[in-house]
């Protein structure tokens, strides 16, 4: 018997990436329909529609079947664990502690600064001055950050902490 091998992949032969429709949907902002992501992945629409369906089943996309057609977007919170899940990898448990303290700080004095806790509380548009209302603007889309930063890192706490399980064993 004569034994062979494939040096051609059956996707590399059909001409299609097969990480396009992965990669535009974790690139979109907004929800797209199946038919315009096809359009920017040179797919069919069945197969990008396939693709997608097994990208909302994995949890990195999400699916909008009320809407007709049906629109796709990306799951942050798959996003999010990822940021995580690297930074638990590439840092010990010591150096996420050490990234976070600092940025424990920023937020109290951010929240001194505004007398509140929560920066969504925080209105930009208070003052007549447009200079003004753009650094406050800034400012307060900078402590989102930080608050963000916290959270992610302690995700990524989680993580380490528990062998890459969120919940210890």
């Amino acid at each position: 018997m004569v034994e062979w091998e494939c040096l051609i992949k059956p996707r590399e032969a059909s001409g299609l990436d097969p990480e396009a429709v992965h990669d535009i949907l974790l690139g979109i902002t907004s929800p797209m329909t199946y038919t315009e992501i096809a359009e920017r992945a040179d797919y069919s629409s069945n197969a990008a529609k396939k693709h997608l369906e097994r990208l909302a089943e994995m949890g990195i996309g999400r699916a909008n079947r009320e809407s007709r057609p049906a629109r796709y977007e990306r799951n942050e919170g798959y996003l999010e664990w990822q940021d995580a899940s690297r930074i638990a990898t590439e840092l010990s448990v010591e150096e996420i502690i050490d990234r976070v303290k600092p940025l424990e700080e920023q937020r109290a004095e951010y929240e001194t600064q505004f007398g509140t806790t929560d920066p969504s509380a925080v209105s930009a548009f208070g003052h007549d001055d447009h200079e003004t209302i753009h650094e406050r603007m800034t400012t307060i889309s900078e402590w989102q950050g930080v608050v963000r930063d916290i959270q992610l890192y302690e995700l990524a706490r989680q993580l380490a902490q528990n062998d890459g399980h969120l919940l210890p064993a």
